[in-house]
């Protein structure tokens, strides 16, 4: 006893910030990946650095959920005001800044707990937090990037870069493309499923300075894995200009029980849905941030009724900032108002008209058959997780790719409308048709078989690439390697 005492005493261990962004899904799998990481590894200390914008409080339950452990720790850093009338960009660099001396400090008092926990050895910081790097220089640190999207959407951007800078390449000439060759990607993509960023010219000086401190890590961590993405992930071992960034997809990252809004509404459509058969129940829901307006939430009432599937849709109402606020639930009398006259009577026997969602209790229920999804790649995943072929309908973000992605290079998705964008002032390009929509639930829950049966193989994958012989488990392996060789014995 008195010598696993000693060895457990004097075992190496190792501290390592987290600095994730202030958005509710990169908050989300970054706190599943530091649990999988201190689960791994006792020998790893984690302390998340959580920055949240004034007034906002989407992050509380999430952090609130997290078991207490001695191996993770989170330390809310003090608010900081912004200035005001700034657009969402200008308002996350303005927040990175201020928070710099408070990210300081911080990692000052852990190195003080060094005897007790062990040394720094790394950070791991957001994909939207790069500035950060500079932090970890000053303490001496390597610093990994947590990307939470996929490895082909990470390819496509490191790319396009290289192409900007290398071969004074800009928006301009890619417009007048109709599909550029990516290494990451197996078939060529269309222009028009490049993100809004990567072709618009007033976005140009934003991407390039994004993308250069993508390019400045010491590795990527990618919440994704390799039986996914195999090409991808190969890519980025063959391809000179990818080769240089040691990358680790060691997702899918996500939690397959979580713990859901208390609320009374919850309960009524798990109810509802365990009363429908197997597979027979189109979901449609785009989002933490994702909205209609009236001439398109026509549309879609239109194609669920003439398509006669039973439904449950999560319907958002735009905040008066549009895509800048989050969405909220619409009060019955708007909905009435908003919708086809008689629509809810008449779909009240085979469908719900909801607001907010519990999205993974909804994938996991057997009688979810299909998801009318805006491919997020947190809901991508667990769309897979959960066996679930998605209808894709992309709305902003790197949202286009991965539709892109799921339809067309993985074949796990239909389209409705690859090319579909809304812009940051919350206008969209233009209106789907009844008829496209209807068309894309109907085969999202075809009974031929062929899309479903790929979908589960590939859901089968992602529970075991974590688990040991798995590709996600030996990237994290090496990943829990590389930081404790930060660390002198």
């Amino acid at each position: 006893h008195y010598l696993t005492a000693q060895c457990i005493s004097t075992m190496k261990k190792a501290q390592v910030v987290f600095i994730p962004s202030s958005g509710l899904s990169h908050l989300v799998s970054t706190l599943e990946f530091a649990k999988l990481l201190i689960n791994r590894d006792n020998r790893l200390r984690i302390t998340v650095l959580v920055m949240k914008f004034p007034n906002t409080s989407e992050a509380d339950a999430c952090i609130d959920s997290l078991p207490i452990s001695d191996s993770l720790r989170i330390i809310n850093l003090p608010e900081t005001s912004l200035p005001a009338n700034t657009d969402r960009r200008s308002a996350m660099n303005a927040l990175l800044e201020a928070q710099k001396p408070h990210v300081k400090q911080a990692v000052s008092n852990l190195t003080a707990e060094e005897q007790q926990h062990g040394p720094l050895a790394a950070f791991v910081v957001d994909m939207f937090c790069t500035t950060m790097i500079d932090v970890a220089k000053e303490f001496s640190v390597p610093a990994l990037i947590f990307f939470t999207s996929g490895v082909a959407s990470l390819g496509l951007m490191l790319h396009l870069h290289t192409l900007f800078e290398r071969d004074n390449f800009d928006s301009t000439q890619l417009l007048q493309m109709n599909e550029l060759a990516v290494p990451s990607f197996a078939n060529s993509v269309p222009i028009n499923s490049f993100p809004s960023f990567m072709i618009e010219k007033e976005w140009e000086s934003f991407f390039k300075s994004y993308v250069e401190g993508l390019k400045k890590p010491d590795g990527i961590i990618v919440n994704s894995f390799e039986e996914l993405e195999s090409h991808a992930v190969r890519s980025f071992f063959s391809h000179p200009d990818l080769a240089a960034l040691p990358i680790y997809p060691v997702g899918p990252l996500l939690n397959p029980e979580p713990k859901t809004k208390n609320t009374g509404d919850s309960d009524d459509i798990i109810k509802w849905l365990d009363n429908q058969p197997l597979s027979s129940v189109v979901f449609l829901c785009f989002g933490t941030r994702g909205f209609f307006y009236a001439d398109q939430i026509q549309e879609i009432a239109h194609a669920i009724e003439n398509s006669g599937v039973r439904f449950l849709w999560s319907l958002r109402k735009p905040s008066p900032n549009g895509i800048m606020s989050l969405p909220s639930d619409y009060p019955l009398s708007d909905l009435v108002s908003l919708l086809p006259e008689g629509f809810l009577d008449r779909t009240s026997e085979i469908g719900k008209v909801i607001g907010w969602a519990p999205q993974t209790q909804i994938l996991a229920h057997p009688a979810t058959g299909g998801f009318v999804s805006h491919c997020g790649w947190n809901s991508t995943l667990e769309s897979i997780y959960f066996g679930v072929p998605i209808a894709a309908w992309p709305l902003y973000a790197e949202q286009q790719v991965n539709a892109f992605e799921l339809v067309c290079e993985l074949k796990l998705g239909v389209e409705i409308a690859l090319d579909y964008r809304v812009q940051f002032n919350g206008e969209h390009n233009y209106v789907v048709t009844a008829e496209k929509i209807e068309r894309g639930i109907k085969s999202v829950l075809s009974e031929d078989g062929e899309l479903r049966k790929k979908v589960k193989e590939m859901s089968e994958k992602s529970r075991k690439t974590l688990s040991e012989r798995g590709f996600s488990y030996t990237y994290l392996g090496s990943l829990v390697d590389y930081i404790m060789n930060q660390v002198r014995d």
